[in-house]
C-alpha cells in the first residue's frame, strides 16, 4: 500500500494550488487501492449502503425536470462514494492521521499569502496561467473587499480555513503537549503557531460569519477537551462581548461597541451590508427550499436544479440555498437525504464511541483523531447556512477527511484492536 499513500499525500498537499494535478494523483491512489482490494471492498456493509444511495441518486435523475443539470449534479456524489470507499482502506493509522493533517496544514500557507496580497497589494491572476493552474484570482476579492484568494468566493474559502485552522490548532496543541515530553521542537512549534495565526487572520478576513461562529466552536471544543479552563473563560468572554455588542439593549450595546471592533459587530447585524434583496435573504432561499420538499417529498425535482426554479421564481440566479441538507431534500427527496444522514452519522458516532471508549489510547493520538471527528462536525455545522459541495477542491477534501476517520474507526472495530496505535504505518 505505500505506493498508494505516496500518491494520496503528493495528491492532498498539490490539490488546493494545483487541482487537476493533485486531483491525478488522488485518482492513481483510489484506482489502485480499488484494483488490489477490490473483493473486500464490495463486502463491507458500509459500501453496500453507499451503492444503495448512488442508485438512489440516478433514480432521482429520472424525476428531474431538467435533467441534464441532474446528470450533471451526479459528478458532484459518485466520484466521491468510489473516493470515500476506497481512502477509507488505504487511511488506518495515526501516522497518515497526522501526515494528512501535516500536508493540509503546509498547503495552506501559500493560500493564506496569496489571500493576502490579492487582498492588500492588488495581485491577480495572470491570464495565460489560468487554464495551467484552474483558478483566477479576483482583484480585492469576491465579493470586493472579502478575500477569496484562490477560490471562486468568500465563502468557498472560509469552508478551506476552517479545515486548515482546526487541524494546524490541533498539530499545535499536541506539539505544545509532547514540548516538556521530549527534546524542544521550537520549530515546529514556530511553524505551527505561525500557520494558525495566519489561518485565523485569513478565516476573519474572508468576513464570513458563519466561519467565525466555527472558529470559536472549535476553540471552545479543544480546551473542553484538554479541561483548559481558562481557554474556556477567555473565548467565552470574546463570544459574548461580540453578541453584547451587536445585539444587547443600550446602554450595554454602546458599552461593548467601544471595546469590540465595528467590523465585527457590523457585520453579525448586517449592517456592513443593508438593504438586501429579499431573494437573497437566507431565510428566502431556506422556505422556498422547504416548499419544494414538501412538493415532491420522496423524489425531489433533481439534483442541480433549485438554481432554474429559484430564478424561474424570483428572477434572480442563486447557485443554491445556502443550506446543504434542504437543498438535498428539494433535490433528490428526503428518503435520500435521510439515508445519506444516517450512512456520515453511523461514521461518526462509531468513530466517537471509539473516541471515548476505554481503550488504552496514547493521549498524542487521541488528540489527532479528536481534530478530524472535531473537523468534520465543522464543516457539517458550515453546511447548514452555505454548500460547500460545488467546489471540487473542497468536497474533495471533506470526503478525504471522513474516508480517514471511517478507515481508523472501522480498523478497530474490525480487528478489536485500536486503530490508533502509535508510530503505525
Amino acid at each position: 500500500m505505500q505506493f498508494n499513500w505516496n500518491y494520496a499525500q503528493i495528491g492532498v498537499l498539490l490539490l488546493p494550488l494545483l487541482p487537476s494535478v493533485g486531483a491525478s494523483f488522488i485518482l492513481i491512489a483510489i484506482l489502485i487501492t480499488w484494483q488490489k482490494h477490490y473483493k473486500s471492498l464490495i463486502h463491507r456493509p458500509l459500501n453496500w449502503g453507499i451503492a444503495t444511495l448512488a442508485v438512489l441518486l440516478v433514480v432521482t435523475m429520472g424525476f428531474a425536470v431538467h435533467r441534464g443539470d441532474a446528470f450533471l449534479g451526479l459528478f458532484n456524489f459518485l466520484p466521491f462514494f468510489i473516493l470515500f470507499s476506497g481512502f477509507s482502506e488505504l487511511i488506518r493509522t495515526p501516522f497518515q492521521l497526522r501526515r494528512l493533517s501535516w500536508l493540509l496544514v503546509i498547503s495552506s500557507i501559500p493560500v493564506v499569502i496569496i489571500g493576502l496580497g490579492q487582498l492588500f497589494l492588488g495581485w491577480v491572476t495572470p491570464t495565460n496561467l489560468q487554464p495551467l493552474l484552474g483558478w483566477k484570482l479576483d482583484l480585492f476579492g469576491n465579493p470586493v473587499g472579502r478575500m477569496s484568494s484562490i477560490f471562486v468566493y468568500a465563502n468557498i474559502l472560509a469552508g478551506y480555513l476552517v479545515i486548515a485552522f482546526i487541524f494546524s490548532l490541533g498539530l499545535l496543541l499536541q506539539t505544545y503537549q509532547e514540548f516538556s515530553l521530549t527534546k524542544p521542537k521550537y520549530f515546529t512549534l514556530i511553524f505551527l503557531l505561525v500557520a494558525t495565526i495566519g489561518n485565523l487572520i485569513a478565516l476573519i478576513l474572508t468576513n464570513s460569519r458563519n466561519a467565525w461562529a466555527i472558529a470559536i466552536f472549535a476553540l471552545l471544543a479543544y480546551a473542553i477537551y484538554l479541561r483548559w479552563r481558562w481557554l474556556i473563560a477567555g473565548v467565552s468572554a470574546i463570544f459574548c462581548s461580540i453578541l453584547l455588542a451587536a445585539y444587547a439593549p443600550s446602554p450595554v450595546q454602546e458599552l461593548f461597541r467601544k471595546i469590540v471592533p465595528a467590523f465585527f459587530w457590523a457585520r453579525l447585524t448586517d449592517q456592513l451590508y443593508p438593504d438586501r434583496p429579499l431573494a437573497l435573504l437566507r431565510t428566502t432561499q431556506w422556505k422556498f427550499a422547504w416548499d419544494l420538499t414538501i412538493a415532491r417529498p420522496w423524489t425531489g425535482w433533481g439534483l442541480r436544479n433549485f438554481t432554474s426554479l429559484y430564478e424561474a421564481k424570483m428572477h434572480l440566479w442563486l447557485g443554491h440555498p445556502h443550506n446543504f441538507f434542504l437543498m438535498l431534500t428539494a433535490e433528490t427527496g428526503i428518503p435520500t437525504t435521510l439515508l445519506l444522514c444516517s450512512l456520515v452519522g453511523i461514521v461518526i458516532v462509531l468513530a466517537i464511541i471509539l473516541l471515548i471508549g476505554d481503550r488504552p489510547l496514547p493521549s498524542q493520538d487521541k488528540l489527532i483523531f479528536f481534530s478530524y471527528i472535531l473537523t468534520f462536525l465543522s464543516i457539517t455545522l458550515f453546511n447548514t447556512v452555505d454548500v460547500t459541495l460545488f467546489d471540487f477542491r473542497t468536497n474533495t477534501l471533506n470526503w478525504v477527511i471522513l474516508s480517514a476517520i471511517w478507515g481508523a474507526t472501522s480498523q478497530g472495530l474490525v480487528t478489536n484492536q485500536s486503530p490508533l496505535k502509535k508510530g503505525g504505518k
